[in-house]
């Protein structure tokens, strides 16, 4: 094989590493959030390392199931969550 071939390989096997490893991090902090927005309601449970990105992302995903459209998707995003509930998983 030639150099180039064996830096290739380095490389994905390297790229292939950092996503394992990056995938079996273990959260600190599960939250439940409710979003209430359009008449309608939906909860959703996100862990993360810190409880700000927990949060966010159990918000965005529960906007995601209320909201179409990238105007209605910015509303959502900007409405204050109904229930938050954060603990060590």
């Amino acid at each position: 094989m030639k150099w180039t071939s064996w830096l290739a390989a380095a490389v994905l096997v390297g790229i292939v590493a950092v996503v394992v490893i990056s995938s079996l991090r273990v959260a600190e902090v599960r939250c439940e959030v409710c979003v209430s927005f359009g008449g309608r309601e939906a909860c959703r449970s996100v862990e993360a390392a810190t409880e700000e990105e927990a949060q966010r992302g159990a918000h965005a995903n529960a906007c995601a199931l209320l909201a179409s459209g990238v105007t209605d998707t910015l509303a959502c995003e900007r409405t204050p969550d109904s229930t938050v509930h954060c603990a060590a998983p």
